[in-house]
């Protein structure tokens, strides 16, 4: 095992062999005593047609993953997770959360819980869903899962998360929602948007949302991070510099900022977090064809969306909504636009998988963009 990562794990080690099984390696069981190697099947799950911008050979993507060090299963997904209204949790107001909005339902997912587990197989208003966490790159996505389930193959690429699919047991790195190994290479997952905001920002906005709980099945000390903290920045995600080699790396910014990024199928682009949440609105292009971008801040959920822009029409704060054109009160999630999903990135694992990005705003320090 990589040394650094052991060091992550070891302090895991204190709360007893019980909890164990799932984060250093062995054969990881669910609440029923049931391998997380054995559940799941069905059919292969949910793609879609057009494909995003990849700047690698799937191969080359196979031969440059790394081992964990912890094995297949051996950080388990969650797959009978459990909820309470988020008005009757007690979490902190500042605590991470990741938000889903699916069929009129709301959810939250702790950030400290799936720091445990990287994959939850869920389902959220009546549709199948994986969201899913990778710290080492601080990315935060859904997936649909149609009858399937998600789980953490073990392996990096880029220092991102690699899952697989419980059916035909393809690889998936988690940023590129691209098939690299298996049947499905080559495929794209049917990706939906998932918001990395704050558990007293998500219940303002959502008062009605649900917040997964510890009752996982498992035996872990959620409280306690194995990579640092977000609250208040400390560890991992503060230092400028990576466990795992990555792909490429730029010349300027900080390895932990954080970028909202998007791509298309002719390119990838990256917007600074803290500037875009400072000024608002920034332009940018996708592609060698330089299709034109906007990105507008959501301040209210501490966020970013990005839209296909390509007549140019100017997009400006409008209280704290947006106006388009001659148009105004539009809500920064409601632009009458094409929305590209977008999602909150560390600049070093955006700029590895995607060495040709475009980049907008200033470099920023650790942390700064969210």
């Amino acid at each position: 095992m990589n040394s650094t990562r052991r060091a992550a794990l070891a302090g895991i080690a204190a709360v007893g062999g019980a909890s164990l099984a799932g984060c250093l390696g062995g054969r990881a069981t669910d609440s029923a005593g049931r391998s997380t190697e054995e559940s799941g099947g069905g059919s292969p799950p949910p793609t879609v047609d057009d494909g995003y911008h990849i700047a690698y050979e799937a191969d080359g993507l196979v031969s440059e993953s790394l081992d964990g060090g912890v094995g297949k299963d051996g950080i388990p997904s969650v797959d009978e997770p459990a909820f309470r209204p988020i008005e009757e949790a007690d979490s902190p107001s500042n605590e991470p959360v990741f938000g889903v909005v699916r069929g009129g339902e709301a959810k939250a997912y702790p950030r400290r819980i799936l720091s445990h587990h990287e994959i939850v197989n869920d389902e959220v208003g009546g549709e199948p869903v994986a969201v899913t966490y990778c710290p080492l790159t601080g990315t935060a996505q859904g997936f649909h899962r149609g009858d399937t389930t998600f789980g953490v193959s073990g392996r990096l690429v880029n220092s991102n998360l690699i899952m697989y699919d419980r059916a035909t047991d393809s690889w998936w790195p988690q940023m590129l929602a691209t098939g690299i190994d298996g049947p499905m290479t080559g495929e794209t997952l049917d990706e939906f948007s998932v918001a990395w905001t704050t558990a007293g920002e998500w219940a303002a906005r959502h008062p009605d949302s649900l917040l997964m709980t510890e009752e996982t099945g498992y035996v872990r000390r959620y409280d306690s991070d194995p990579y640092g903290s977000y609250a208040p920045l400390s560890g991992y995600y503060s230092r400028d510099g990576t466990r795992f080699p990555p792909l490429a790396s730029p010349e300027e910014g900080h390895a932990k900022s954080v970028v909202v990024g998007a791509r298309t199928a002719a390119g990838a682009v990256a917007f600074d977090g803290a500037t875009l949440r400072s000024e608002r609105v920034l332009t940018g292009t996708v592609g060698e064809g330089g299709a034109a971008v906007v990105a507008v801040a959501d301040p209210a959920l501490s966020t970013g969306h990005v839209y296909r822009n390509p007549d140019g029409v100017a997009v400006d704060p409008d209280g704290d909504g947006y106006r388009v054109g001659d148009e105004g009160g539009f809500a920064a999630a409601d632009l009458p636009l094409e929305r590209l999903l977008a999602f909150d990135a560390m600049w070093f694992a955006w700029y590895g998988f995607y060495p040709d990005t475009a980049f907008v705003g200033e470099h920023t320090g650790a942390g700064d963009g969210r």
